[in-house]
C-alpha cells in the first residue's frame, strides 16, 4: 500500500467528552491533488462511507475492510495523521471505547473536489466530528451500524450472503422524509433469497404509542408505492421486544405490514442468525434467509433509481470496499 505525503496541513483533531473543539485548517487544493493520487480505492470507499454514515468504530471498519485490526489501526492512524479522517474516543464508566472514526477536512475537500461542489455544500463544518462525538443520537447511530456492518461482514465467511445495499438514516429521508423515516433502508440477499427492510432501531426511549404510529406511515408508504419492503425493528433488551410485540402485533395484521422484531440480547455478533421472530400468532424466531421466503411477496422499495437529481454524493455507497488490487497490502 502506497505511503501518504507528508502533511501540509494540521493533522485532524481527536476529541473526548472533556476536549474542547478545534478547527483543523482546511485543506489546499494541491493537497487535494497530492493525497488523490496516493489514497488507495479503500481509502477513498471509506471516505465515502463517512459521509453517508458519520461514524463507523475501528471494530466497525476492520469488519468492512481490513483483514485484521492491527492492519486497520495502521492505515487508519495513517488517514488520520493527513486529515482525511477525524476522530474521537468516547469517555465510558469503565474501560475504554474504541476509536470512533468520522470524515476530516481533507477527506471533506477531496470528496468535494470529486463532485464538483464547495466543501460547504457537503454539509461538513470543521465542528463536525465534535457535534457528532456529543450528539445524544450517537449511541443510536452506532448501533445501527453495528447491526449492519456484521450484516455487510458476512459476504466474507459466506459469499452467498450479501448485503447488496445500505442506505443510511439520511438518505432514507431524501428518498421518503415526506412518507417514511426508517433509520436505514437495505437489501440481503442469502441463498437465492432478497431480503429488502427497512429497519427501525429502537433504543426504548420512545413510548410504545409513538412506535405503533409509524406502523401506519409504513403502510401508507406500501399502498403509495405498490411496493412491499419488510420492517425489521430492532430493541436493546428481550423485554422491550416482548413489549412491542405484545403493542404491534394487532397493528402490523390489520395493516398488513410484514414486519419482524429482535433484540440485542439475541444478535450480538451474529445478526442473520435466527433471532427474528414475524408479528404473528404463535411465530416462532427465524434467520433474514428464513424471512424472505416465509414473506415471498416482499418487493424493493420504490425511488430506489438514479434520477437527474442525484449527484455522485448522493447515489449508494457499496457496504463493502473494492476488491485490492493484485500486490496491494492489507
Amino acid at each position: 500500500m502506497p505511503a501518504l505525503p507528508r502533511p501540509a496541513f494540521g493533522p485532524g483533531s481527536r476529541y473526548t467528552a472533556r476536549a474542547a473543539l478545534t478547527r483543523p485548517r482546511p485543506a489546499r487544493p494541491a493537497d487535494v491533488a497530492t493525497l488523490a493520487r496516493r489514497l488507495t480505492d479503500r481509502d477513498l470507499w471509506l471516505v465515502r462511507m463517512l459521509h453517508e454514515h458519520r461514524v463507523l468504530t475501528t471494530h466497525q471498519i476492520t469488519r468492512l475492510a481490513f483483514t485484521s485490526l492491527r492492519s486497520a489501526q495502521r492505515r487508519l492512524r495513517t488517514l488520520h495523521q493527513h486529515a482525511v479522517l477525524d476522530s474521537f474516543r468516547p469517555l465510558t464508566a469503565s474501560g475504554s471505547a474504541p476509536e470512533h472514526y468520522t470524515l476530516g477536512p481533507a477527506g471533506a475537500a477531496l470528496l468535494a473536489a470529486h463532485a464538483g461542489l464547495d466543501v460547504a455544500a457537503l454539509g461538513w463544518r470543521p465542528t463536525a466530528t465534535g457535534r457528532i462525538a456529543y450528539s445524544p443520537s450517537l449511541g443510536h447511530d452506532l448501533g445501527v451500524n453495528e447491526l449492519l456492518t456484521h450484516l455487510a461482514a458476512r459476504a466474507h465467511t459466506r459469499p452467498e450472503a450479501q448485503l447488496a445495499l445500505w442506505l443510511s438514516e439520511r438518505s432514507a429521508a431524501r428518498r421518503w422524509g415526506d412518507i417514511i423515516r426508517p433509520d436505514a433502508y437495505a437489501h440481503y440477499r442469502d441463498d437465492g433469497h432478497l431480503l429488502p427492510f427497512f429497519l427501525e432501531y429502537d433504543t426504548g426511549s420512545q413510548p410504545l404509542p409513538r412506535v405503533e404510529a409509524k406502523l401506519a406511515a409504513y403502510a401508507a408508504f406500501t399502498l403509495a408505492t405498490s411496493t412491499s419492503p419488510a420492517l425489521l425493528i430492532h430493541t436493546r433488551t428481550a423485554s422491550r421486544d416482548q413489549a412491542l410485540r405484545h403493542r404491534l402485533t394487532g397493528a402490523a395484521r390489520e395493516l398488513g405490514l410484514r414486519v419482524a422484531t429482535s433484540s440485542a440480547d439475541f444478535t450480538t455478533t451474529n445478526p442473520w442468525g435466527p433471532w427474528w421472530a414475524p408479528l404473528e400468532p404463535g411465530a416462532r424466531r427465524t434467520t433474514l434467509t428464513h424471512l424472505a421466503a416465509h414473506w415471498p411477496g416482499l418487493a424493493p422499495a420504490a425511488g430506489l433509481e438514479p434520477t437527474d437529481a442525484d449527484t455522485a454524493l448522493t447515489l449508494p455507497v457499496p457496504p463493502l470496499p473494492p476488491t485490492p488490487t493484485p500486490g496491494a497490502t492489507s
